[in-house]
C-alpha cells in the first residue's frame, strides 16, 4: 500500500469516528448545573472541548486503521468471505 493510500484511508476512518463520538463524553448544562441561556435547546452540550475530542477520534481512527492494515497485509476477511449469496 502506497503512503498517499494509506493516508487517505485514515482520514476516511478519522472523519467516520470523529462523527460517531460526538455523542459520547458531552454533558448538557442541567447536568452540569448552570442555567440555559434563552433559546438554547435541552440537548447543548454546556462545554465542547474540540482537542479532546479530536484526540479521541485520532485514537481510535489509529486502531481501527491498524486493524484494516493488518487484515490488508494477511488477508483475514476476503471479499470472497462476504459473498453471501453463494
Amino acid at each position: 500500500m502506497q503512503p498517499g493510500s494509506a493516508l487517505a484511508i485514515y482520514f476516511l476512518f478519522f472523519i467516520g469516528c470523529a462523527f460517531l463520538l460526538l455523542p459520547f463524553g458531552v454533558r448538557t448544562d442541567e447536568e452540569a448545573g448552570t442555567p440555559k441561556v434563552a433559546g438554547q435547546a435541552d440537548s447543548a452540550p454546556h462545554r465542547f472541548d474540540l482537542k479532546r475530542h479530536l484526540l479521541r477520534s485520532a485514537l481510535v481512527a489509529a486502531a481501527l486503521f491498524a486493524l484494516y492494515y493488518l487484515n490488508w497485509l494477511y488477508g483475514w476477511i476476503t471479499v470472497e468471505d462476504l459473498d453471501f449469496y453463494h
